[in-house]
């Protein structure tokens, strides 16, 4: 008499974003990462420190802030096979830049955790990248581990995961300089205005009008107590915001074309 042969059972079908949809996950939950950075090269380095991770795996990358909030927007919509769950970016992108991003994504994406690897260690722009929602602020001279760890760390719910050299400063006992104080969007028109750029060019890069930008600058300026171009200029170089004479014919260039 010949066995009854039996079908073999189905595997269970996984909800979309758990381990059987993740290809390699063998079961193991794994850690969407989408890197954005507009050096190629260095995108390139850090993919691979992360992908060599067990347990993390990037999803997306992009050299701007437009098309990873496209990317996003494709998220929200469910079409992707797996959740992006960690961003990490750099502050200084083309366009719109790293600080708006961290902040578009905090407030429209709140799931999405933001880690930022940037170059840039001074307090103020680390406070208002902190202050637009992100998560954790790592520099690239750090280890290669430590970004690994802290992109561990921020997808599992930690708040202001630093590097050391950045935690140094902004554990440092000294009172708040007037700048620390002010709000990520004026903070955004603070650095287009020490660049140089004109009230039309912040306005587009910031999505704002020039009437909008005009009035922040006369707010910051309020803040930080000066009257003038110059007086910003002074309080920059006193503060290490602007350095050498370039910072002089920036804010000259930024008069001429209304922004005194």
């Amino acid at each position: 008499m010949r066995a009854e042969r039996r079908a073999a059972p189905k595997p269970a079908r996984c909800p979309l974003g758990g381990p059987a949809d993740v290809p390699g996950g063998g079961g193991v939950h794994m850690t969407g990462i989408m890197l954005v950075d507009d050096h190629a090269v260095v995108r390139e380095g850090y993919r691979r420190l992360l992908q060599a991770e067990p347990g993390l795996q990037v999803l997306a990358e992009h050299g701007d802030a437009e098309s990873a909030q496209a990317t996003l927007e494709r998220q929200a919509a469910g079409l992707l096979a797996a959740p992006i769950e960690v961003a990490v970016l750099d502050l200084g992108l083309p366009g719109r830049g790293g600080l708006a991003l961290a902040r578009r994504i905090a407030q429209r994406w709140p799931a999405v955790r933001v880690l930022v690897f940037s170059m840039h260690d001074h307090p103020a722009t680390v406070a208002q990248a902190l202050a637009a929602g992100a998560a954790g602020y790592i520099t690239k001279t750090s280890a290669p581990q430590l970004l690994v760890e802290a992109v561990r760390r921020v997808a599992a719910g930690e708040q202001g995961v630093l590097s050391p050299d950045v935690a140094q400063h902004a554990s440092a006992p000294s009172a708040q300089p007037p700048h620390m104080r002010l709000s990520p969007r004026e903070y955004d028109v603070l650095q287009g205005l020490l660049a140089g750029a004109t009230l039309e060019a912040i306005g587009q890069r910031l999505c704002i009008s020039p009437k909008t930008v005009s009035n922040l600058q006369t707010q910051i300026r309020a803040k930080l107590g000066v009257a003038t171009a110059m007086e910003l200029l002074h309080y920059a170089r006193e503060h290490g915001l602007v350095g050498g004479r370039s910072g002089a014919a920036s804010l000259d260039r930024t008069t001429q074309t209304g922004g005194a």
